[in-house]
Formats: structure tokens, sequence, C-alpha cells
């Protein structure tokens, strides 16, 4: 399912946010750890609209990815709907239509002066929860492979993707598939 340009940013956001904890990264390392790597996520991800990011900004970050987490792997839709109503109950949601960096025009859904972290649960809490009216609550998934935890959105038509990377994970279950065929 093709998503909106807007739609498919706040949920590479939201995946990339939950990847960056220690417990879905291939690593085990938090990719949070210092405000140098948060600036790099807003770059990454393109966040408009944000002054300096801190030290409690870091913090709250770490706090809102957990809550995206929770989220992704819930049990259910109804689940879900539940944990994202929960989320958007506590961010000031102000819709507007703006134009900015070269995009067109589409809609923000955080107010004017809003923190990193208000910004990031309004605009992808509300991409989340389109996902969810649209009956898309699938797309949010765990990879597959072995040792591998971590989360992305299934975009593809046929919502048959099972790995967070076709390259890494993909890659490496194929050619162990295809060792133990040839083994037998």
């Amino acid at each position: 399912m093709p998503f909106g340009h807007d739609m498919a940013c706040s949920l590479a956001a939201v995946a990339d946010l939950i990847n960056s904890a220690p417990q879905t990264a291939s690593d085990g390392t938090d990719g949070l750890e210092t405000v140098a790597d948060l600036a790099a996520y807003v770059r990454r991800h393109k966040v408009s609209g944000l002054g300096e990011v801190g030290p409690s900004d870091l913090e709250q970050l770490r706090n809102l990815r957990t809550t995206f987490h929770t989220i992704f792997t819930s049990p259910d839709p109804g689940t879900a709907v539940n944990r994202v109503n929960t989320l958007l109950a506590r961010t000031r949601i102000t819709a507007r239509l703006t134009e900015h960096d070269g995009y067109p025009l589409h809609v923000h859904y955080f107010g004017p002066g809003a923190s990193l972290v208000e910004h990031l649960a309004a605009d992808c809490g509300v991409a989340l929860a389109h996902l969810l009216v649209m009956g898309e609550w699938e797309r949010l998934r765990t990879c597959t492979a072995p040792g591998c935890a971590k989360v992305f959105v299934d975009e593809s038509r046929n919502r048959s993707r099972v790995y967070c990377d076709s390259r890494t994970c993909g890659n490496r279950m194929h050619v162990a598939a295809y060792r133990a065929r040839r083994r037998a």
C-alpha cells in the first residue's frame, strides 16, 4: 500500500527511533546515547521547526521511544488503538498546512514552538492513527530473523515482507536456507 510522503516519513522516523533502543539494535548499543546522536536523528529525519536539542530532549525521546515500541508490538489492533489514543491524549495537536524544505503542501500536527518530543508524538502518533484507521495494523512488524528484534513498516503491496532489511537479515536467512538444502 503506498503511503503519502508525510505518513511514510513519520512511520520511518518511528521505526528508526525504536530501532535505536539497545533491545532492538543488532549490537545492543543505544543509538541515542548522546545529544549528538539525537541531533543526527533529527537531521536524518529532517524534523523541522526545532531549535537546539539538549539533554532533557534526549531523556524524553527515550521515553517516547518506549511508548512507540509498545504500540508497534501490540498483541492486537484494539490494544494498539488504546495505546495510540493514550499517546495522542498527552499531546497538544494543532493541525496546520505548511510548505517547507522543498516539500509540497502538507499537514503538520504539532503546534508552533513544540518540543522535539511533542513534535514527534503528534506527527508520528497521527501517522500511526491513520494506519490503524485504514485497517493496516498488521504492517507494523518485527523482523522474523533469529537474533533480530528490529521493527519496520511493511510497505509491500501484498504485505509479505518479513525481514527488517533484505540485504542483511533477508540475505542471511536465504543463504542459511540454501546451505541447509545443499546439506540435505
